[in-house]
């Protein structure tokens, strides 16, 4: 008796440590080189061209550097804060573009709003004094070869770009949008660079065309990357005990298909790695950026810290594009930036789904994501979805679950002889223990027949707290009155206090602990989960408050017939 309290104790507080957990990021700091060392590169026919740490404009990946003479230079101006922007506006996506360099500077999701109570787009992209995390691209030049090199260059800067307008949007009606970006270089390499936006996708395409007008060959290669300062994740401040949701950069490889590293590892786990096709993105809660070369395509992907230490870099490199005198070649890429849905993001690359990151029990969450989800195409509401998943799961478990009620019950018909026999053998535990024994075998009683369910059942509970978490589809979905955030804490605490009272219901269902100390520390076991749960999120809440309902349900009924059969017995 006194070993299954035990265990039931340690499996409760399994529970907790694993909620708590979950809330951290994945990685702590591991061991490594803190700086990178820069060289220069020689790129060899059919090779992809390596990264290495940049010299001056640490924006600029710098894949080897090309002599003076050989780089086609074109109109720069030094300072990017005096270059116009171009805004897109699409029904999903509100995009500025920067006419120095043509990156993406602010991403806003319309579809998205801040909190429940102000509707202002969410941002999940700016450069700004609280937040740079932007999207950059360009063509570098491969360096140690003949003819003109790149356009984008460390020790110049980056081009200007002419457009046609300062804004695009896309209009009712129309399914595509093509924003086109200029310039031209002094020896005659004309260079568009084109934006592609679709009606519903939080995808833009990229599209680089080189028209070689020289008489020189010219080759580049392209370069995508993210760049991120080291500010918290917005949804941090919806966090319960200062605990955050995983934030940095994530990437796939032939070999696993989804890694990940967080932000404050940057600077110490410097990964470069060739890949055909893969992608790399960075993550944080419920959103996520990433660019996506060409499936066939040969990359260089990789992650650095920016010189000044403060920003963060995950890229990659392209293939050289190389374009004959009086030639044409173009370059491409896609780059995504909106919310972790798993069906969209499943489309765009192998892996890039894994985003959405339920943990080590990502199976049984995935599992769970879909139940919920195929549950909410017939209600439309994700609380009363929440409460017939509950229903589901408890019912797949219910013959487990009437196992362990059974012991309880018969454990509690038993407890008026175990006291007497407390009485009879007092301190002499060997003699207890045995008479203990006699008295289970008797009965046909297993001590610990009890403890097997609730273990088998900690699992599932621990994966749909992750699947609550990181699913996008339930930020801020209401209940019903009050619950207009199933993703955070219930704001009167009422969930969490009802979770309270019914787990002493169910206390006292239950047989009495012979020890006083443990008898004591079960008694208090439903205060600190009340307290523990007033900031955890108000579906999960929900979820446990029915389970306890339910399970107090079938535990009285259980304990119910078997007294009622053990007092027909003794009748006789």
């Amino acid at each position: 008796m006194e070993f299954r309290r035990t265990l039931i104790m340690v499996a409760l507080a399994a529970v907790t440590y694993f909620l708590f957990l979950s809330w951290q990021q994945d990685y702590g700091t591991k061991p490594k080189a803190d700086e990178v060392v820069s060289t220069a590169v020689t790129v060899e026919a059919g090779e992809m061209p390596a990264v290495v740490a940049p010299a001056a404009n640490s924006d600029i990946p710098a894949v080897a550097v090309a002599t003076a003479a050989n780089v086609s230079k074109p109109v720069l101006v030094s300072d990017s804060t005096t270059s116009p922007h171009v805004r897109v506006l699409t029904d999903v996506l509100d995009v500025d573009i920067d006419r120095l360099g043509g990156d993406v500077t602010r991403v806003s999701l319309p579809k998205y709003t801040q909190t429940v109570t102000d509707k202002t787009p969410f941002v999940l992209m700016n450069q700004s004094n609280n937040l740079t995390y932007i999207a950059q691209s360009g063509l570098v030049g491969v360096g140690n070869g003949t003819g003109l090199q790149g356009l984008d260059d460390q020790a110049s800067g980056r081009p200007l770009y002419d457009v046609a307008q300062s804004q695009f949007t896309l209009a009712d009606g129309q399914d595509a949008l093509k924003v086109v970006l200029s310039t031209t270089t002094d020896a005659g390499v004309k260079v568009e660079k084109v934006f592609t936006f679709t009606r519903g996708d939080y995808r833009i395409g990229i599209n680089y065309h080189v028209a070689n007008t020289s008489d020189k060959p010219w080759q580049g290669v392209m370069f995508g990357q993210i760049k991120r300062d080291n500010s918290k994740d917005p949804s941090s401040d919806n966090h319960s005990f200062g605990m955050v949701t995983f934030l940095g950069g994530a990437w796939w490889t032939a070999d696993k298909n989804y890694n990940k590293e967080s932000l404050d590892n940057f600077g110490k786990e410097v990964m470069s790695q060739q890949v055909t096709g893969g992608w790399v993105a960075m993550v944080q809660h419920y959103f996520v950026s990433a660019w996506i070369p060409p499936a066939q395509q040969i990359n260089q992907i990789s992650t650095r810290k920016g010189n000044n230490g403060a920003d963060n870099y995950i890229g990659f490199t392209s293939s050289p594009l190389l374009v004959a005198p009086g030639g044409q070649g173009s370059v491409a890429a896609d780059f995504y930036a909106g919310p972790k849905i798993q069906d969209k993001l499943k489309t765009l690359s192998p892996g890039l789904e894994l985003t959405v990151d339920y943990g080590w029990l990502w199976p049984i969450a995935q599992f769970l994501f879909w139940l919920l989800k195929s549950i909410h195409g017939f209600l439309g509401n994700w609380g009363w979805s929440i409460i017939v998943l509950t229903i589901l799961v408890k019912a797949a478990f219910f013959k487990l679950s009437a196992t362990s009620y059974r012991s309880m019950a018969n454990m509690r018909r038993v407890m008026p002889e175990m006291q007497r026999m407390k009485e009879q053998f007092g301190d002499d535990r060997q003699k207890m223990s045995q008479a203990m024994m006699a008295l289970y075998k008797k009965e046909k009683i297993n001590p610990l027949g009890g403890c097997l369910p609730i273990l088998v059942q900690m699992p599932v509970f621990i994966a749909l707290y992750w699947t609550l978490m990181e699913s996008v589809e339930l930020r801020h979905a209401s209940w019903i009155l009050w619950i207009q955030d199933l993703s955070l804490m219930d704001p009167y605490f009422v969930l969490p206090l009802l979770m309270g009272v019914s787990m002493f219901v169910q206390q006292q269902l239950n047989p009495a602990p012979q020890d006083p100390m443990q008898a004591k520390v079960m008694k208090i076991m439903p205060v600190v989960f009340t307290v523990f749960f007033l900031w955890f999120p108000a579906g999960l809440v929900l979820y446990w408050l029915m389970n306890n309902l339910l399970s107090i349900t079938q535990q009285w009924v259980i304990t119910r017939n078997i007294e009622k059969a053990a007092a027909q017995q003794s009748g006789h």
